[in-house]
């Protein structure tokens, strides 16, 4: 008896999988001039874009000892936080740092639209590459390059 007792005491919670973020979300969030440090409702990062990662040296080291460490310098650097969620479930927080002289869109839209339009330089206007890289199906690639009035990646067959 003494032994399972010991045996469930030392047991440590199992934590479900980090969330996770589609190619095309990485690709908006990388396009972005701000930093984004996004952390799971459990404390975790699980991801932040190469802005947050010039700002703040060592990220990763820095989550992997204490998230509290982490919290305390992207607030410091002017970070505001806000909560992620859908619906009435808590998915986690988002930290923006300030932006950065290099940041030219405003909107998501105009974000978007230059995630796509790296994308499709990347792939040399390949439709069908560049959807599969930014983890969306051809037809809503095509639909958003409609959308912003960019015919000209049309794909000849």
């Amino acid at each position: 008896m003494q032994t399972r007792i010991s045996a469930v005491q030392g047991k440590m919670p199992q934590l479900p999988p980090p969330i996770s973020f589609a190619p095309f979300d990485k690709a908006v969030m990388e396009s972005m001039g701000e930093g984004i440090v996004v952390f799971d409702s459990y404390e975790r990062l699980v991801y932040a874009n190469q802005n947050a990662r010039r700002l703040v040296e060592g990220i990763d080291d820095l989550a992997a000892m204490r998230p509290d460490v982490l919290r305390r310098r992207l607030t410091a650097l002017g970070g505001r936080t806000k909560r992620l969620q859908v619906g009435g479930s808590q998915l986690g927080d988002a930290v923006f740092l300030p932006v950065s002289e290099h940041d030219t869109g405003g909107t998501l839209a105009e974000r978007e639209r230059k995630a796509i339009m790296e994308m499709l330089e990347a792939t040399g206007g390949r439709l069908a590459e560049a959807s599969r890289r930014l983890g969306i199906s051809r037809t809503t690639l095509w639909r958003r390059l409609k959308s912003y009035g960019l015919h000209r990646f049309r794909e000849t067959r």
